[in-house]
């Protein structure tokens, strides 16, 4: 008799391997090793030094949300504290040693987070799920973690008790407390780490409802002309998202994975979303374009397209924005 599957046989899932929304075909090994023989990648600084970004006082009801790094966003709401893709290991890679290191500190110190409540965890790549870091949050702050279907051994590898991981497939949510619901939303892209099958645990992003607010965690992703308008259309326009914007060259590898910064003008466009905020770039070097270009050619797409940059900003590390 076939063993049982693990997951429902979906749209999106064999039942025991997931696939994007369109089928989009994911790098194969074999891709990969032809990037890396030909890449020429630009040069990135070493080391950048990032100078302290006080945040304002938070008034009462209000939402603030603070780029630390990479995709790690500290949003701290009237419902609690979230942190998406909590990384803050040198390196992005097996151990925490291995990979690509980081040119700059993370904008906020782990150890001088305030109480986190929640964690978001996207999927499995090394950018975006430390371990080390989950280990430490999960042991001060007993965080629910929030994830997409397969992610759940990767937290309790991290010391996460059962009842502190929730998993939830493409446009499940869960409801910790009136008036915040958490949905997981669809991305296009794909998963892999050492310890499981290539797309063997999904991938995706979030959406947040607190009260009349609406917070939009695109994740990693390629640009779908069909998937950020559903989102929209589904679950509302965010007040704010939070848009990928770099890792993108060479575009014939990195396209269905990756969104360059016209398609994430795209994506803030397919949204409709009041604000965007850019992450995904300029703390490790994952592709070949240089570290500076993703803000320059974000720059450029938003004149292109006639929307003012303070529509969809760059944060330093450590900035923050008021929803």
């Amino acid at each position: 008799m076939p063993a049982a599957a693990r997951f429902p046989v979906s749209d999106h899932c064999d039942g025991r391997l997931f696939y994007n929304p369109n089928r989009a075909t994911v790098p194969s090994f074999r891709d990969i090793l032809r990037w890396k023989r030909s890449s020429r990648p630009t040069r990135w600084p070493k080391t950048i030094s990032i100078s302290p970004q006080p945040r304002p006082p938070l008034a009462a009801g209000a939402i603030r949300a603070t780029w630390i790094n990479h995709a790690t966003f500290l949003i701290e709401t009237p419902q609690g504290n979230f942190l998406t893709d909590p990384v803050f290991s040198r390196c992005c890679g097996p151990f925490g040693v291995l990979g690509p290191p980081r040119v700059h500190a993370p904008g906020i110190p782990l150890h001088e987070l305030p109480p986190i409540h929640f964690i978001l965890l996207s999927h499995d790549h090394y950018d975006h799920c430390d371990l080390a870091a989950l280990r430490r949050l999960g042991k001060t702050f007993a965080p629910l973690a929030i994830t997409p279907l397969g992610n759940r051994n990767l937290l309790a590898r991290a010391g996460f008790a059962p009842t502190r991981i929730i998993e939830l497939d493409w446009w499940q949510n869960h409801a910790p407390s009136p008036p915040l619901t958490i949905t997981v939303t669809p991305s296009q892209h794909w998963s892999n780490r050492l310890t499981r099958r290539r797309c063997g645990r999904l991938w995706g992003g979030f959406n947040l409802q607190i009260g009349a607010t609406r917070l939009q965690f695109v994740g990693d992703t390629g640009y779908n002309p069909t998937l950020f308008t559903q989102i929209q259309t589904r679950l509302g326009v965010p007040d704010l998202a939070f848009v990928p914007i770099g890792a993108y060259e060479p575009r014939w590898i990195m396209r269905a994975q990756h969104c360059d910064p016209a398609e994430a003008v795209q994506i803030h466009h397919d949204l409709g979303a009041r604000q965007s905020v850019a992450m995904h770039w300029g703390t490790f070097q994952l592709t070949d374009e240089g570290r500076d270009d993703p803000p320059r050619a974000l720059a450029t797409a938003l004149t292109a397209a006639s929307i003012p940059r303070e529509d969809f900003r760059i944060l330093e590390p450590g900035e923050s924005i008021a929803v």
